[in-house]
């Protein structure tokens, strides 16, 4: 069985940065970490091959160079191969663009079984490249999973949470699962897992070796465009009252409550 389970590189949470000219996130200059919701991903696409003999993982990620650290932190977890989509026309992508290069790379790479992808970047929150990655390759995709009950002979039988409980679905394969935090509890990498990681090659790939027009790529290829960047600014209108007459006290908060249309 070959397995893919796609990984994101975003900023710890307190480092965010943004440009406030073009509206694009500053990766280069923030501390970086694997997207804590795509360990679930991982984690699950672990267990399956523990469970299928044969089964190989190839982690893919798109981003700058250093993207690479997400990648080895998957394979240090247990995934056998990585491939890092790095490419100066990559950059500025929303997600449309996004899962428009990694489904042209997943296309490149041949056929899969199953694709594994957390249920959200933690910078973006969208929820959106998962599924659409699946749309543009044409298959069928379960987000919200939270448990595989079975999986094999060319199908995938699995829970998803929904409001109020869960629902079981099945799928034939290949399939796209975006996954929830309720799946598992991801495991630590272990030292045998790190100098794996260390050691393993990560292959990088650029538009042209997707094959991908890079007028559908980054910048140029997204559809949506931030057009401004502000930060919120902080004021307070209220007033002070006079505490020492408590009945002309009430009187102003009730009549400051009644002008705000409060009550």
């Amino acid at each position: 069985m070959r397995i893919v389970v796609l990984v994101k590189q975003v900023p710890s949470t307190d480092k965010v940065k943004m440009d406030v000219e073009t509206g694009i996130m500053v990766r280069s200059a923030t501390e970086a970490e694997l997207n804590p919701l795509d360990t679930y991903a991982v984690e699950e696409a672990v267990r399956v091959k523990e469970k299928t003999e044969g089964t190989e993982i190839t982690v893919i990620s798109m981003g700058p160079p250093m993207a690479t650290y997400a990648i080895r932190e998957a394979i240090a977890m247990g995934c056998d191969k990585g491939v890092l989509l790095s490419d100066k026309a990559f950059a500025g992508a929303d997600t449309w663009a996004t899962a428009c290069t990694l489904s042209s790379a997943l296309k490149k790479l041949g056929e899969v079984d199953l694709i594994f992808s957390g249920e959200r970047a933690t910078d973006g929150e969208t929820g959106q490249v998962g599924p659409s990655v699946a749309a543009q390759l044409d298959m069928p995709a379960l987000t919200y999973v939270s448990k595989i009950r079975e999986v094999g002979d060319g199908k995938i039988v699995v829970e998803r949470a929904i409001e109020g409980g869960h629902e079981v679905v099945e799928s034939s394969l290949p399939v796209l699962l975006s996954v929830v935090k309720e799946i598992n509890e991801p495991r630590m990498p272990n030292l045998t897992g790190k100098i794996r990681a260390r050691k393993t090659e990560v292959a990088v790939m650029t538009a042209a070796d997707i094959g991908l027009d890079p007028s559908r790529a980054g910048l140029a290829g997204s559809p949506t465009r931030v057009v401004k960047v502000f930060f919120p600014s902080m004021s307070r209108n209220g007033m002070i009252v006079d505490g020492k007459d408590p009945e002309k006290t009430v009187e102003q908060l009730l009549q400051f409550l009644n002008d705000k249309s409060f009550i």
